[in-house]
């Protein structure tokens, strides 16, 4: 399974202490979880970026046929077309990415960024949970100021370059077992942290919390809400409002 990455300079304490280097901690508050893609911000990561890295001449070998399989067989496939490529490159580039997608009109669902500022601001630690990788999760998260990332990791080679493979794709139920893990880790209970998420591979996320949240119009997302009694929150789309030092 995936750790928790750390988007600040001190790895969060995960037995009780801080989570994240803000000081925001888990006891007695919960711990605010949120998937990335469509729930936080409009595109979907991973393609957002293979569009702007094939823009700069990459990728012209890479295998990107059709696969068919489900959601964590098509992620391991997606993410074996930047084998060769320097981790650090790749790192670069997803900064760069995000630092143009970022300043667009319509990058970000306004409902969720808003419920991540309340979190933030009331203390609580905000982890992003999401099946896209590192170098463009963590970007985020650190805009948003949230505390940690659980991702979906690649695997860097002795020599530094993408092996092709991944660690376990962070979808499904490997968000809910990583949420679970983190929250058991930081002395937190379930019934205090919060959930958001969008799609209906969401759901165990969603079901590993005690105040989850749907966002958007996913049928059978929404579905589940009306006969669980979740909130839902309007997807929408907007310019980014505030960052990690607002």
């Amino acid at each position: 399974m995936s750790a928790a990455v750390v988007v600040g300079p001190a790895r969060p304490a995960v037995s009780g202490g801080p989570l994240g280097p803000r000081g925001r901690t888990a006891s007695g508050r919960g711990i605010a979880f949120f998937d990335v893609d469509e729930t936080l911000i409009t595109a979907k990561s991973m393609f957002d970026f293979w569009a702007y890295w094939t823009s700069l001449g990459h990728g012209r070998d890479a295998d990107t046929r059709p696969v068919r399989g489900d959601r964590v067989v098509r992620n391991r496939a997606h993410f074996r077309r930047y084998a060769g490529v320097p981790a650090a490159e790749l790192e670069a580039a997803g900064r760069r990415w995000y630092a143009a997608y970022r300043d667009g009109p319509a990058a970000f669902v306004p409902s969720a960024v808003e419920a991540l500022r309340r979190h933030r601001d009331a203390g609580r630690p905000v982890v992003l949970v999401s099946g896209s990788m590192r170098a463009l999760t963590e970007p985020v998260a650190r805009d948003l100021g949230a505390d940690a990332v659980l991702c979906t990791e690649l695997r860097v080679g002795a020599d530094g370059l993408l092996t092709g493979e991944v660690e376990h794709p962070m979808i499904g139920g490997a968000k809910g077992a990583a949420a679970r893990e983190l929250i058991r880790g930081a002395g937190a209970a379930a019934a205090d942290c919060y959930g958001y998420g969008d799609h209906a591979s969401d759901l165990p996320l969603l079901r590993a919390v005690g105040h989850p949240a749907v966002v958007g119009g996913d049928p059978d997302l929404v579905d589940h809400a009306l006969r669980a009694g979740w909130p839902r929150l309007p997807a929408g789309s907007g310019p980014r409002h505030f960052g990690q030092g607002d």
